[in-house]
């Protein structure tokens, strides 16, 4: 292949890398070299994960958790346009601002669905073992580039950029990967198994709606729970989807995956645990009730489940 995902993390790891040297010369930050350490070790991760031995890598995140726990990640000294600089920028640009944001979902879905079957030279243009992933980091690239062609910004800006967004959310930005990861370590030690059983004492598992109705439910409770909807999927679809939706009653495993994670996903609206969606932005809007996004989005997310339920019924069978 010729692009692969490897890349993409090479590049979320330069960058994060440019982050924590930019954190460990900011003299305006009394923690700066704690800072600098998480930001350097989250890069270790991007460019040497493959390489580094697992023991190692776990003591790389036991350091990150034990300088994020003691609060040595701190917000850095950052040189930000006036008010008046940004507005008048923003209406030179009008709305040709949202152009880079708008070219990242849009590149996601052409390289995921009309490059997947491209070859160059006898090699696969996409990594196709991760085809969405690729696309959505060749994606933020070319918006990058967009964004600083529409502004005229030098190369540095987007890292300060960058730096300033991470310094905002903090710790919590490593969230979805450790999450996800626990996730794994759930289903590796058999808590699905564990659900499995716990489901099949508590309902009759011959009854199609109960099944689907406890594999829903299930995603979005075990995700408010874990926080993240990534770290609920192996263990809900190891104890129900896959024993007892695909398996017992012929389920489609494609559909069950697909509205199962959009399942998860209304439980992540409804928790603080999720807190890199729902805490930091209060924080950076700097909303009164810190859990103010939540019950904004609680009844939205519940109505969402709802139609999760019967869309799994109708459609997973």
């Amino acid at each position: 292949m010729i692009i692969s995902l490897n890349y993409i993390y090479y590049i979320a790891g330069i960058l994060v890398a440019m982050v924590a040297v930019l954190a460990f010369k900011d003299k305006g930050n009394g923690k700066r070299i704690l800072t600098g350490s998480f930001w350097g070790l989250y890069a270790l991760s991007f460019l040497f994960g493959s390489m580094i031995d697992p023991k190692y890598m776990g003591i790389i995140v036991i350091l990150m958790a034990v300088i994020a726990g003691f609060g040595g990640v701190s917000m850095g000294k950052h040189d930000e346009a006036t008010l008046e600089q940004r507005m008048g920028k923003s209406k030179k640009l009008g709305n040709w601002l949202f152009l880079p944001a708008l070219l990242i979902p849009i590149i996601t879905v052409f390289g995921t669905i009309g490059l997947k079957d491209v070859r160059i030279a006898r090699l696969d243009l996409l990594d196709k073992g991760n085809i969405t992933l690729v696309s959505l980091g060749v994606a933020c690239i070319i918006a990058v580039v967009a964004a600083m062609m529409l502004t005229k910004e030098n190369g540095v800006q987007p890292i300060k950029e960058s730096r300033r967004l991470l310094d905002a959310i903090g710790w919590a930005a490593v969230l979805p990967q450790l999450l996800a990861t626990l996730g794994a370590l759930f289903a590796a030690a058999g808590v699905g198994q564990v659900v499995s059983n716990l489901v099949g004492a508590a309902i009759p598992v011959d009854n199609r709606f109960m099944v689907v109705l406890a594999y829903t439910v299930g995603m979005a409770l075990f995700t408010m729970i874990m926080g993240n909807a990534f770290a609920a999927f192996p263990v809900m679809t190891a104890g129900i989807g896959l024993p007892l939706i695909v398996k017992l009653h012929g389920g489609d495993p494609a559909i069950l995956s697909a509205i199962g994670m959009f399942s998860g996903y209304c439980g992540t609206l409804m928790t603080p645990m999720a807190a890199n969606y729902n805490i930091v932005p209060a924080a950076l809007l700097d909303l009164p009730d810190k859990n103010g996004v939540i019950k904004a989005q609680v009844p939205t997310a519940i109505m969402l489940l709802i139609v999760n339920i019967f869309l799994m019924y109708f459609l997973v069978f």
